[in-house]
């Protein structure tokens, strides 16, 4: 695998499940988080992501009107489906050194939908 080719992983969601504006009880926001770690772990797995030691990561929602929105909404998503790579082995921690998490992104088309794109990085070298 090269660079360039990455891997795309069809999240089950069609709005995000965590958003940066949502007011909520810590405990319904702890198994919603959940949910969207174990389901980026699940889904990585599936689609047999290696452990890469590097990688970038990018979140991209796929809206069907054009009302306006903030990408930076889209973080907490980012982050949950980030922890689910991390517990799949994909990177051993999301750390900058090893994990550039991109700015979520907000595209429109046909169908409601959200995409977690990983791709690798080429490996530092150690001195």
């Amino acid at each position: 695998m090269t660079a360039t080719i990455g891997y795309r992983l069809d999240l089950p969601y069609e709005r995000p499940p965590l958003t940066a504006n949502q007011r909520m009880h810590w405990r319904p926001k702890a198994e919603i988080t959940k949910n969207v770690r174990h389901t980026a772990a699940t889904l990585s797995r599936d689609a047999k992501v290696p452990a890469l030691g590097r990688c970038a990561v990018r979140l991209v929602w796929t809206v069907t009107d054009r009302r306006r929105r903030d990408a930076d909404n889209l973080v907490p998503t980012l982050k949950a489906c980030a922890d689910g790579l991390v517990d799949a082995g994909v990177v051993t921690d999301d750390i900058p050194e090893l994990m550039t998490k991109h700015m979520p992104e907000i595209e429109r088309g046909d169908a409601l939908g959200l995409v977690l794109i990983v791709e690798p990085l080429a490996q530092e070298a150690t001195t």
